[in-house]
C-alpha cells in the first residue's frame, strides 16, 4: 500500500479507546497585536492554537494527542498496534493514541520568540523515544507565524523511506473548503483552486507550496511550506470546534529515509485570511520579504 495513503487513512482520527487520564494542560502563548499562537507543554509543545486578534478565534483543533500542527515521521513496522491495526515506527511531537504525553526537555524563550525541545512518544506503542528529539521555534511577524521545525535521531536502526508529514496540520472542521494553487504557473496569479476532500485521504499536488482551509465566509488559515510540492489531505467528519471529533486536515508530505545520524529542518508559516490575502503574504515571503506590521 502507498504510504501517502495509509498515513492518510489512519493517522490521527478518533478511536473507541480508553484514553489515559489528562493532566492539567500548560499553555505557553506568543501574540503581537495581530496574532496569538499558543503551545501544549504537557504536549510535546506542540501547537494548538492560532488566532487572529483581536477575535482570537482558536482555528486549529487539538481533540487528540494527534491532533495538532506538530512533527510526526514514519519508519518500519515494529510490531506495535494502534488499537487493533498493526502499526509502525512512528515519533509523534504531542503524545500517542492512547494519551500518553510526550515529555519537553527544554523550553527557553522571549516576548518575540518560543522555543521547545521535546522526547516524542511512539505514536501506537506508546514509549519514549529517546533516540529522536524534536524542536521547534516560533516567532511572529505581522499577521504570519514563522515555526522552524527540528528532528534529529540517534538510534542504530535505518528505516525504510517514508512519505514523512512536514508538517501535519489539523484544523477546525467549521472551515471545510481546502484551498490551493495546482497549476504549472506558480505564483503568476492564476485563479486559485477550491473543494471539499472526503474521507479516507486524498492527495493534492499544491504547486505554490502552501494550503489553507476557509469557512463560509471565505475567511480561514493557511500554511506555507517552502520545499514541499504534494499533500495528503481529508476531512474527518463530527462537531466542530477546536476540540470537536471533526477535524480538517492536511500534511505537505516528502519521501525521506530516517537512518543513523540522521538530522532534517524546515520551516513554515501560518496566517489567517481570504485565500488571496494568505496567497500574497506567502508570496512575499517567498520574495524573502518580512512581513509587516499591519498600519
Amino acid at each position: 500500500m502507498d504510504s501517502t495513503h495509509m498515513i492518510g487513512k489512519l493517522i490521527f482520527c478518533l478511536l473507541p479507546v480508553t484514553l489515559a487520564a489528562e493532566p492539567a494542560r500548560q499553555e505557553k502563548f506568543l501574540s503581537n497585536g495581530e496574532v496569538k499562537i499558543g503551545v501544549d507543554m504537557t504536549s510535546g509543545g506542540s501547537v494548538f492554537w492560532f488566532s487572529e486578534l483581536p477575535a482570537d478565534r482558536n482555528l486549529l483543533n487539538h481533540a487528540d494527542r494527534g491532533r495538532f500542527i506538530q512533527q510526526s515521521y514514519y519508519g518500519q513496522p515494529d510490531g506495535s498496534k494502534w488499537g487493533e491495526k498493526p502499526w509502525r515506527w512512528n515519533p509523534v511531537q504531542g503524545g500517542d493514541y492512547l494519551g500518553k504525553p510526550a515529555r519537553v526537555v527544554e523550553s527557553d524563550g522571549t516576548e518575540t520568540q518560543l522555543h521547545v525541545k521535546s522526547v516524542p512518544i511512539n505514536w501506537a506503542g506508546g514509549q519514549e523515544l529517546d533516540e529522536c528529539r524534536m524542536e521547534e521555534w516560533i516567532t511572529l511577524h505581522g499577521k504570519v507565524a514563522e515555526i522552524r521545525f527540528r528532528f534529529t535521531y540517534s538510534g542504530e536502526t535505518t528505516h525504510p523511506a517514508m512519505h514523512q508529514e512536514l508538517p501535519a496540520v489539523f484544523i477546525d472542521h467549521a472551515l471545510s473548503r481546502m484551498v490551493y494553487y495546482s497549476g504549472e504557473k506558480p505564483w503568476s496569479g492564476e485563479p486559485i483552486s477550491s473543494d471539499v476532500p472526503g474521507w479516507p485521504n486524498e492527495s493534492r499536488d499544491i504547486s505554490e507550496s502552501w494550503a489553507g482551509y476557509v469557512g463560509t465566509d471565505g475567511r480561514g488559515l493557511g500554511v506555507y511550506f517552502p520545499g514541499s510540492k504534494k499533500a495528503t489531505c481529508y476531512r474527518f467528519e463530527g462537531p466542530d470546534g477546536p476540540a470537536g471529533s471533526g477535524c480538517s486536515y492536511f500534511a505537505p508530505i516528502q519521501m525521506l529515509t530516517i537512518k543513523p545520524g540522521f538530522s532534517h529542518e524546515y520551516t513554515v508559516h501560518l496566517t489567517i485570511g481570504t485565500a488571496e490575502e494568505m496567497r500574497s503574504r506567502f508570496g512575499e515571503i517567498k520574495l524573502g520579504k518580512v512581513p509587516a506590521k499591519t498600519p
